[in-house]
């Protein structure tokens, strides 16, 4: 079949071009030139138009501009340089679309690092700040819980030093009390022996210190006047030592006494045994004398020791109140730092979410829609270049036309 329509065209032509044919064609078809001139516009035509319909076969867009384009190309009466400069201004356009696409994905590249890169900081930040948070709530408890035992340590310390202190009363007292016996026994025992003296020893006897006369009394003996009786001594046995105690049952009577007899030498052992009771007596007061002092400097230093440590563990009350208090206020500083970059992380995220609503499908069709428009521009130059080389036929076709007017 088509070597058949090969011949048919081949015959067709062979008819056209013969010289009787011609020469006919002169007489009867004056403007058959003009003819062949409309044909070749035809070809450019559409030799253009497959030119742009290359964009349906290779999934190119075919927009409104380009079917404009196709419009004006199938107009009766075809402007070649009107459509020309339609492609021209189509394929500034595609530039200045393909330049946009370009800047918005540059753009887009540059915001979603840039947002990333602050999310990933606040994040950071807001962790840091939540393990700072966490660090200083635990140190407020812990100081809480130093400021509670060094408290309750200031108050059983406060007790026990009220308990020696109570207990320090007791054994003073009872010091007090065996001192003055102690004291009274050895004055007794001496005021006894001295009154033995007297009578067995004479040289030894120590007379009573004379009265003291008050100044009143003084001028009353001076003007010839008599004093009043002095009181006697009071005391033991009127001895003048006086010393409170329990009354003992009263002795048995005394048998009958016998011929008196001065017994120089049962005095001397009598008196013997007064030095050596006073002799223990007196070892028995410094003994308690001693005893006395080590009880009060060990109770005067374990007061000393628990008002230092009382003094130390107040001021170290009052450190850590001071530290609790300025952790305090950090926590509310940080809790509200936290706050805030929690609110600026939170518009950072939605800032992202609508960098990928705006972004995304651009991105991921970027080199799509880059391939697709430059199939658009080749299209559209190769269509500018079919019409204008149009241009130059359409010359050489109406000067041949014009040429065979004249043969």
């Amino acid at each position: 079949m088509r070597q058949m329509e090969l011949a048919a065209i081949a015959d067709t032509i062979k008819i056209l071009n013969d010289d009787d044919a011609l020469e006919l064609f002169k007489k009867t078809l004056p403007g058959a030139s003009f003819l062949q001139l409309q044909d070749t516009t035809n070809e450019v035509r559409d030799e253009a138009l497959r030119a742009l319909d290359v964009l349906r076969q290779t999934g190119g867009r075919r927009g409104l501009r380009i079917d404009l384009i196709a419009v004006a190309l199938r107009a009766k009466k075809v402007d070649f340089t009107k459509v020309i400069k339609m492609i021209d201004d189509f394929v500034v356009l595609l530039g200045k679309e393909q330049q946009d696409d370009n800047h918005k994905k540059e753009f887009c590249e540059k915001q979603f690092d840039l947002a990333d890169d602050k999310k990933k900081v606040l994040e950071r930040s807001v962790s840091d700040l939540e393990k700072a948070l966490e660090e200083h709530k635990e140190a407020v408890q812990t100081l809480a819980d130093e400021i509670k035992a060094l408290g309750d340590g200031i108050y059983e310390m406060d007790k026990e030093v009220a308990i020696a202190t109570e207990q320090r009363k007791e054994e003073h007292a009872e010091f007090s009390s065996t001192l003055a016996a102690n004291t009274a026994a050895v004055e007794l025992i001496e005021f006894a022996k001295n009154r033995m003296n007297k009578f067995y020893n004479p040289k030894l006897y120590k007379p009573p210190p004379k009265r003291e006369l008050t100044e009143e009394e003084r001028i009353t003996l001076n003007m010839g006047g008599t004093l009043a009786p002095t009181a006697p001594p009071g005391g033991i046995a009127g001895t003048g030592v006086g010393f409170m105690q329990a009354k003992a049952a009263p002795p048995p009577p005394p048998a009958a006494p016998k011929a008196y007899s001065k017994k120089s030498g049962e005095s001397a052992g009598v008196i013997g045994m007064m030095d050596g009771m006073i002799k223990d007596v007196n070892l028995e007061i410094q003994q308690m004398k001693l005893e006395e002092k080590d009880a009060q400097e060990e109770y005067e230093i374990m007061v000393n020791e628990a008002a230092d440590k009382r003094a130390a563990d107040t001021l170290s009350i009052d450190q850590k109140e001071a530290q609790k208090a300025d952790l305090e206020d950090t926590i509310v500083k940080t809790e509200d730092k936290k706050a805030a970059e929690e609110a600026e992380l939170m518009a950072t995220k939605q800032y992202i979410a609508e960098l990928h609503a705006e972004c995304d499908w651009l991105l991921s069709n970027f080199d799509e829609r880059k391939e697709k428009r430059a199939n658009e521009i080749d299209a559209l130059k190769k269509a500018k270049a079919v019409l204008s080389g149009a241009d130059y036929s359409l010359v050489q076709v109406t000067h041949k036309a014009a040429l065979r007017r004249h043969a």
